[in-house]
């Protein structure tokens, strides 16, 4: 069950991307905030329910694929897999520009980027020359959705496109630092947050 979707249109609801050596701390503050936690699997990740009725789903940045994290708790499992580096696509595109990418982790290895979006295919040869050579698990997709998509389907990169994607990522603006952002924020803890419920 999604719990997300049948909390009340009151509650307040919000995103947080928090990074593996973080997320201890951000718990810790959250339990501050809200009251002791308890933590449970749910929904495809961890659940923890803090006294007041605040709650916080922590999901990997990864899909299961086998790779567990190692750890005494749940929490330090989590960490340890989202520390672990994965190959990475990246592909930013919006009409003012594009940035494409190859990284391990949070490592940018190979990168290009332009002031203006040309066309889908002029890009997505520009990903396919920057992801040759480099190991390629998952892509990153970011900016705006239909941009992408055209890019994605472009034949020259049919061989990448079997990848699984993660996270789409809200990208304003494109610059070549927003390949460094987009990259460590798809190796972060997606972190959903529901506030209590203010009405009791």
């Amino acid at each position: 069950m999604d719990r997300r979707a049948s909390a009340p249109r009151h509650q307040a609801i919000r995103t947080a991307l928090v990074s593996a050596t973080r997320l201890q701390g951000w718990v810790e503050r959250f339990a501050a905030s809200h009251g002791p936690v308890v933590e449970d699997l749910d929904d495809g990740g961890l659940l923890l329910r803090a006294a007041d009725g605040a709650t916080a789903l922590l999901r990997a940045p990864w899909p299961s694929d086998g790779r567990p994290g190692r750890g005494g708790s749940e929490l330090h499992r989590l960490a340890s897999l989202a520390a672990q580096e994965r190959g990475l696509g990246l592909v930013l595109v919006r009409r003012g520009g594009y940035a494409v990418a190859s990284a391990s982790g949070t490592t940018i290895l190979a990168s290009k980027s332009g002031n203006r979006f040309i066309d889908a295919r002029s890009t997505a040869e520009h990903a396919a020359r920057i992801f040759t050579g480099h190991r390629m698990e998952y892509i990153v997709p970011g900016g705006d959705r239909a941009l992408v998509d055209q890019v994605l389907a472009q034949p020259v990169l049919k061989a990448y496109t079997s990848r699984a994607r993660l996270a789409f990522l809200d990208i304003q603006e494109i610059k070549s630092a927003a390949l460094q952002k987009a990259a460590a924020d798809a190796c972060s803890i997606r972190i959903t947050v529901t506030d209590p419920d203010p009405a009791g």
